[in-house]
């Protein structure tokens, strides 16, 4: 991950658990959410203040829905709102990303515990 645009993120979205080095992630997927967020950011799909609006709405709308805020789940909405965001945008669709989701599920589902994911063609099926 470019520490540059984590440390431009870190700085720009001030709610991003971190400590003294940058962010800090609990599971690889965190990280990987973080760096989809930067790259999207990079590319002129949305700006800082707006990202930083749309997480915000994110956790909320799920404090409101009984989120208890812990800390947790905060990458949990920073994904959703990955997911918001790309649609709002015309990148991709709801549909879309309902598909990939759907088939991220199958492939966990017939993937051994600790054997890499591989989603394969069949998986959309």
């Amino acid at each position: 991950m470019d520490a540059v645009a984590a440390a431009r993120a870190t700085s720009a979205v001030s709610s991003i658990p971190r400590d003294q080095d940058g962010p800090v992630f609990r599971a690889p997927w965190e990280a990987q959410a973080f760096a989809m967020a930067l790259t999207l950011h990079d590319r002129g799909v949305f700006t800082w203040p707006e990202w930083a609006a749309a997480l915000a709405d994110q956790i909320k709308r799920a404090q409101a829905a009984g989120d208890p805020d812990t800390g947790e789940t905060y990458y949990q909405h920073w994904l959703a709102t990955l997911e918001h965001l790309v649609a709002a945008k015309g990148v991709t669709t709801p549909e879309t990303l309902h598909r990939y989701r759907d088939a991220w599920d199958h492939a966990a589902d017939r993937t051994p515990h600790g054997q890499p994911i591989v989603l394969t063609a069949k998986d959309f099926g």
